[in-house]
């Protein structure tokens, strides 16, 4: 056939398009050669429209709306079954969800009306349990999928050849996880979003009268309001470059190939030219892929090319099947080649006319039906919702009967010559069990356990005062070291808070020879870290090194410590920031609490009543100046005040001379003592609510203030830590979590502090458990004091959680680093780890419940919660705890 004639036989879809005031676009058609008319409702939402985590929705609903709607509430197909319904059904894909049937002309009033009603009048018959009904047949029909042969690849294929977080990157039919998370809110919220008659289009097509028609559609959908403004985004391709592969196998007997390209929008005329690129590679048996990897060479047993049209971005994919037993890359290379050929040559003009013959006979075999898939109510609904034109196949035929040989091989030149994922799928070998097994009544008695083995100290000290405490490791050639300094958070005055934070986030900005980025560049050819920061009790900067690279790295170490500039320009971007992140927590529940707890436990004007971030006040931190960084490292920098921490592939004798070379000429000096005086901690029992509007969780810190780290008791301290919230299966996380199932995670914070430590709970809960929550966690700590006193399986239980784990706890530099840290920053012995295993053994259960019971005193604890005051005050009132008080973010009094 010529081209000429080719384009005489554009058919006609004759239409009317309205749209009410309302926003429904509807699209009238007449046919009268059968007595029936098509009813095609499509609305522009599909899985695109999810977001991560609330995946499955438009799928879901699709479920739902079949269900039945306010004032008819019984299922959708019960009610068209009755008056000779075909063509019935309703699909979810990337971009739309569409409800069609085909009924007699007289029945239309009685669609419309069901139409209309589950657009209009849906919510009132969605209840929890249908909900529950639909999501377990969808989550059925999920699984129903991915039990056939080759059902994971959608899935492969939305995950590998989209990045996180496109619209396509996730499938339709979504996650069982998000699925089981949707809540009757969630899915209320959905059709409200999407399902308004302003995100719809009407196709009524049929034995019908338009201006009846019309006047119908006004009558049962023209008093639906609209729904709220959508955002749409726009075409993303997604086009990718160069080549990526996956493998997996399946329970399948052939093994199948995978070819996928990212390629334009369906919209777009070169996604219809590509369509018929598909055709010349694999329809009909003289095909070029068809006919030598299917007919010819035997190799396959089937293949196909096609283009999968979607709204922002279509891929174009060739899948082949090798035969049984067969070889798929050699499949795969004969693919390829063909691919080849006609990117270097093109296709024949016969390939061409037969590609767009065959286009043109699948239309027009199409549209002889009014409605179903391809029907002419069918066209003008993706005309409309994908081109704002119901007449938009005329486009598209034209562009089909325009094509060439030159411009199909432009357009595979384009889109295929890079971009390609591969998936190959093979089959899932067959696998057996063997042997008798194993005696399983009993678990396998464990070996006498090995001692835990913390290296060898050797110590030396500067003349200037500077203590030096070397594990020496030969492992591997690198030396890890941390300078630690007797200052921290602890140091700033209620003035200055946030000054030791700020300084040494600043410490490494510029020294009196290098500039920051010099320091850094030189840090990459060294290949050194240098790290800085605060503590509550230390400040402290750290150094990895090459062993061939020590004597250089540590003389840009001593370079940072020593000679540090604290450049203006920067001291005001990194203040800028500090401001920042104090802004950011205190919109963060968990940092909102942490930022009070302290003045609540120890009452102001205590080195320890800070913010435990270390980050300060708004108000402190904008009156810092760059003078009172400078003051910082002048008063602290000290070689008496400091004791430098080495793990590694150095000798002492080779560590000494390196640091007498640097640091011999780095004088001592006073250094302003921090005075850590004993806190009286409350007096009774204190509840705070800090207000954050709109919380969907609480947070609930309850706290008190427990003895330093170097106490005499401290052994059988952890202990109960360990029983009442240090661990996984403590008590108040398999309450709150494991049997509640109110909290992801509750644990008790014990951090290690030279003075009196604070001892909390902290536990994130859903927001309508907090009175709940916050009972349990009371409960918590009167028990083990009362009631429910420690049990030697408990405490059994504990010592193997802190001593077992010691084998394995100091098997990197950096890990011993860690624990000489504690050592240095705390004045614990040197030898504090070696005998650490034997003191906690040592404990016994009196001497622990005795202990607990001195720490913990329930009746003078503070209780902070983080959450919607509007939704939780009640709650906590009813409680009985004490007087409620209120605090601002600053921890300021509030009414």
């Amino acid at each position: 056939m010529s081209t000429t004639a080719f384009a005489q036989t554009v058919p006609e879809i004759p239409f009317e398009k309205h749209v009410l005031p309302n926003g429904l676009t509807l699209i009238i058609h007449e046919d009268h050669k059968a007595p029936i008319v098509a009813v095609n409702v499509w609305y522009h939402v599909g899985s695109k429209n999810e977001k991560p985590g609330k995946t499955g929705f438009a799928h879901l609903f699709e479920h739902l709306m079949f269900n039945g709607s306010e004032h008819f509430n019984d299922d959708y197909f019960k009610a068209l079954e009755k008056v000779g319904a075909t063509d019935l059904n309703g699909t979810t894909n990337t971009d739309r969800t569409n409800y069609f049937q085909n009924v007699p002309s007289s029945a239309l009033d009685y669609v419309l009306f069901l139409e209309s009603d589950r657009m209009g009048h849906l919510l009132g018959a969605i209840d929890q349990a249908k909900l529950d009904e639909q999501r377990g047949v969808v989550q059925n029909e999920k699984r129903q999928g991915e039990n056939q042969p080759y059902g994971l690849v959608r899935q492969l294929l939305a995950e590998y050849t989209y990045p996180a977080g496109h619209p396509y990157s996730w499938t339709t039919i979504g996650s069982m996880e998000d699925l089981n998370a949707a809540s009757l809110e969630d899915v209320h919220n959905w059709f409200k979003t999407y399902y308004g008659p302003n995100n719809a289009v009407l196709v009524v097509a049929g034995d019908v009268n338009p201006q009846e028609v019309k006047a119908k559609v006004e009558k049962y959908f023209g008093d639906i309001p609209p729904g709220p403004p959508i955002a749409k985004q726009t075409a993303w391709i997604a086009k990718m470059t160069g080549e990526r592969r996956a493998w997996a196998q399946d329970r399948v007997p052939q093994a199948r190939v995978y070819m996928v390209w990212n390629v334009p929008p369906l919209t777009d005329p070169e996604a219809d030219l590509l369509d018929l690129v598909a055709s010349v590679l694999t329809n009909g048996k003289t095909s070029r892929l068809y006919k030598r990897l299917v007919y010819d060479e035997q190799i396959a047993t089937d293949v196909s090319a096609y283009v999968w049209g979607k709204e922002l971005g279509s891929q174009f994919m060739i899948v082949a099947t090798a035969k049984p037993g067969g070889d798929l890359a050699t499949v795969e290379k004969e693919i390829r080649e063909e691919l080849q050929k006609l990117l270097a040559q093109g296709p024949t003009p016969d390939e061409v006319e037969r590609a767009k013959l065959t286009w043109r006979a699948d239309f027009l075999r199409g549209i002889e039906r009014i409605g179903g898939f391809g029907g002419k109510s069918d066209v003008l609904a993706t005309g409309e919702v994908f081109y704002k034109d119901p007449g938009a196949y005329k486009k598209q035929w034209a562009t089909v009967q325009q094509a060439s040989p030159g411009s199909l091989q432009k357009v595979a030149q384009k889109w295929l010559s890079d971009g390609l994922f591969v998936l190959e799928v093979h089959p899932f070998p067959k696998l057996e069990a063997k042997g008798q097994g194993v005696d399983r009544s009993a678990l396998p008695a464990v070996g006498e356990l090995p001692e835990p083995a913390f290296p060898e100290l050797q110590t030396a000290t500067l003349a200037n005062g500077l203590k030096v405490v070397l594990a020496e490791r030969r492992a591997v050639p690198l030396v890890e070291m941390e300078l630690v300094f007797d200052a921290g958070f602890a140091s700033d005055t209620p003035e200055t808070l946030g000054r030791a934070s700020l300084a040494m986030a600043m410490l490494d900005e510029g020294t009196k020879t290098r500039t920051a980025l010099q320091i850094s560049d030189e840090l990459q050819k060294l290949g050194a870290e240098l790290a800085t920061g605060s503590t509550l009790d230390s400040s402290y900067v750290s150094l990895s090194a090459l062993t061939e690279k020590l004597a250089d790295s540590l003389a840009l170490f001593a370079d940072v410590v020593l000679n540090p500039t604290f450049p203006e320009q920067d001291f005001q971007r990194l203040k800028k920031q500090q401001l920042a992140a104090i802004a950011r927590e205190k919109v963060t529940p968990v940092a909102m609490g942490l930022r009070v707890l302290p003045a609540l436990l120890y009452g102001e004007g205590h080195p320890y009543a800070v913010p435990f971030t270390g980050s300060g006040t708004e108000a402190t931190v904008a009156k810092l100046t760059r003078e009172d960084l400078v003051r910082f490292h002048q008063s602290y920098f000290k070689p008496n005040n400091a004791t430098l921490v080495v793990v590694g592939d150095v000798s002492l004798a080779e560590l000494k001379a390196h640091l007498e070379k640097l640091f011999g000429g780095w004088k001592p000096g006073e250094v302003r003592a921090k005075t850590l005086q004993a806190a009286g901690g409350p007096q009774a029992r204190e509840v705070y609510i800090l207000d954050r509007p709109g919380s969907q969780q609480s947070v609930i810190l309850a706290g008190l203030l427990a003895p330093p780290k170097n106490d005499p008791w401290e052994e059988a301290l952890k202990l109960v830590h360990e029983v009442l919230g240090g661990s996984f299966t403590s008590r108040l996380n398999m309450n709150l979590r494991e049997d509640k199932h109110w909290s992801y995670g509750a644990r008790v914070v014990f951090p290690d502090a030279r003075g009196q430590r604070p001892f909390f709970a902290m536990a994130p809960v859903q927001g309508d458990k907090t009175k709940e929550a916050l009972l349990e966690t009371v409960k918590e700590f009167e028990h083990i004091v009362g009631a429910k006193p420690i049990a030697a399986e408990e405490l059994a239980k504990a010592k193997g959680n802190l001593t077992l784990t010691l084998p394995g706890r100091w098997e990197t530099n950096e890990a011993v680093l860690r624990s000489l840290f504690e050592v240095v920053q705390f004045g614990l012995p040197l030898d504090y780890y070696k005998t650490y295993a034997q003191r906690i053994r040592a404990v016994e259960l009196p001497v622990a419940q005795r202990v607990a019971s001195e720490v913990i005193q329930p009746a003078r604890m503070v209780y902070v919660v983080v959450g919607d005051r509007s939704k939780i005050e009640a709650g906590i009132r009813e409680l009985n705890l004490g007087p409620v008080k209120f605090l601002d973010s600053d921890g300021r009094p509030v009414q």
